[in-house]
Formats: C-alpha cells, sequence, structure tokens
C-alpha cells in the first residue's frame, strides 16, 4: 500500500482506470486497498441509476457497475492531494457531460437527417417520434473504447440508444425508416470519424400499452427505457403522450422501487468485497463487482 500512498502523493489525484495502468495490480485488489484504506482518499462523480440485468435477483443493479465507477467516474487521492482532488473531479464531471451533450448533439443530427431525406418527411415527423436513451439521457456517456456486439468493432464508448414510438404510420414507411436508419448506423459504425454505435428500436403505441403493463423483464426494460428517455426528434405530443401513459401506469414508482432495492444491494455488495479475503469467482465478479457486458438490450 505505501507505494500507492506514494504513488498518489507525487503523480496524483488520478482515476481509477490511470492508477490501475501505473500500478499493474488486479481490479479487485487496487479497489480493495483504496477503499479500505485511511490514507487514500476517493471521490466519486456522477450518479448512478438503474439498470435492469436477468443475471441479479430482482433484476435490479445499479449503472455504473462498481468497476465502471472505480475506473472512470472516482478520482483517488492522499490528504496531500486533497484540494486538487476537487478541481480534478469538477474537470472530469464536466469532461462527461460534455460527452454525453456531444453524443446528444449527434444523434440529433443524424436523426434530422435521416427523417429531412426522408420521401415521407412530413408525415415522419406527424406520426413518430425519437426518444433518446441509456448513458446520454443520463449525463453519464464516456468514450472508452468497447466492442460492438456484432462485428466486434472498436466504438467509442456509450451507444446512441433511441426508442422511436410510431403513431398511425404505415407499415411501408416503418419499414423504410428502419433502413434509413440501419443504413446510418452502419456508417457511424465503419467511418473511422465516428465509430459509434446506435442502438434503436421502433414500435408503435399498441407497442408501448402492451409493455407498460410491467409484467415480465422484456416489458420491464422497455418501461424502463422509456421513462428515463428525452425527447430527440418529431412530434412532440406523442412524447408527451408516452410519459403521460408511464405515470397512470405507476411506471415512475416501479422504477423508483426497483432502484432503492439496487441501492441497497450495491451498499450490501460493498461491505461483503470489502471484508473479502481471496480471489472472487467469475459469477461472484459478474454478480457483485462488474458485468460483463454493460449493454442495455431494446424490446
Amino acid at each position: 500500500m505505501d507505494n500507492i500512498v506514494e504513488l498518489l502523493d507525487t503523480q496524483g489525484p488520478l482515476t481509477g482506470r490511470v492508477l490501475l495502468e501505473k500500478t499493474k495490480m488486479d481490479e479487485f485488489s487496487l479497489w480493495k486497498i483504496c477503499n479500505n484504506s485511511e490514507r487514500i482518499i476517493t471521490k466519486t462523480i456522477g450518479r448512478k441509476y438503474l439498470r435492469l440485468d436477468k443475471h441479479v435477483k430482482g433484476y435490479a443493479r445499479l449503472s455504473p457497475s462498481i468497476i465502471r465507477e472505480f475506473y472512470d467516474y472516482t478520482i483517488i487521492g492522499t490528504a496531500k492531494t486533497l484540494s486538487e482532488m476537487s478541481s480534478r473531479a469538477e474537470l472530469l464531471h464536466q469532461e462527461i457531460i460534455k460527452i454525453s451533450k456531444n453524443k446528444l448533439k449527434l444523434a440529433q443530427e443524424v436523426i434530422k437527417k435521416i427523417c429531412e431525406s426522408h420521401k415521407d418527411s412530413q408525415i415522419i415527423k406527424n406520426l413518430a417520434c425519437f426518444i433518446m436513451a441509456g448513458d446520454v439521457a443520463y449525463d453519464m456517456a464516456h468514450l472508452e473504447p468497447r466492442p460492438e456486439s456484432s462485428t466486434g468493432e472498436l466504438v467509442n464508448g456509450s451507444d446512441l440508444d433511441i426508442v422511436v414510438v410510431t403513431q398511425d404510420l404505415s407499415d411501408s414507411t416503418i419499414q423504410s425508416l428502419d433502413l434509413a436508419i440501419y443504413s446510418q448506423k452502419n456508417y457511424l459504425l465503419k467511418n473511422p470519424s465516428y465509430k459509434e454505435e446506435i442502438d434503436y428500436v421502433i414500435k408503435d403505441m399498441a407497442k408501448v400499452h402492451e409493455q407498460l403493463k410491467f409484467d415480465c423483464f422484456e416489458s420491464m426494460v422497455a418501461a424502463k427505457i422509456l421513462d428515463e428517455g428525452k425527447f430527440l426528434y418529431g412530434n412532440r405530443d406523442i412524447f408527451q403522450k408516452v410519459k403521460q401513459l408511464l405515470f397512470e401506469q405507476g411506471i415512475p414508482e416501479k422504477i423508483a422501487d426497483l432502484e432503492e432495492n439496487a441501492f441497497v444491494s450495491r451498499n450490501n455488495a460493498i461491505t461483503y468485497l470489502l471484508k473479502y479475503e481471496g480471489t472472487l469467482s467469475d459469477e461472484e465478479n459478474m454478480q457483485l463487482f462488474y458485468t460483463k457486458e454493460e449493454k442495455e438490450e431494446f424490446f
């Protein structure tokens, strides 16, 4: 531990990711030392929010995961670097907000381009609403390279998670809109200037009504995504209608209850892990410390 304190005194404050690179330690041991030692100070920025996970009892867990939070959203220092920690933490916070706003802006530009170039442009604007969800909606987006699920190609951090809700839009227009979005998805993914991934789903109001029953994992995820979503483009009246339906079905309260359970589980996990001796199994790692794939499914 002395070498970590010395490193932080001379080079700190550092994010967990940078400290891990410099110490060459395993992630669990370093996390434990930093959170158990009275000589090491940690400051976490941003917010925690609900993520639904099939592998967790009750489905509720928090995002970022413990290790993601340590890597990218935690500043680590000592009493010697305490004054620097606050400014470094604020700088990191502003960087994350900027990343989120830039991704939101890119999503708006892409969707606007798709819609305005479509032959049924005005119809789509009147009968569809585009909603931004995921990390960007929470102002918690990041740029850490990660492999895209279908190709394995590296992309720049958080997805552009987009839900398209339609009302009385014809099947043919929906199909052509789907193709247009998919085309832009491929373009952003393969273009070296972007390396961004669009993750999207198109659904009509009837599907929204069905999913707000909140009666299975898939509908819970869909409702949660609509609840967190921000207006991106299209007909704002449809957006407000979706939000009203969420309210009428008590979805925000259900989400809040799940999030509260997730906070309790997180605190229990941290208490357990800080006292744990030895090496965690893969199953324990995934249940407690991190998710192998921090990616929301769309339904």
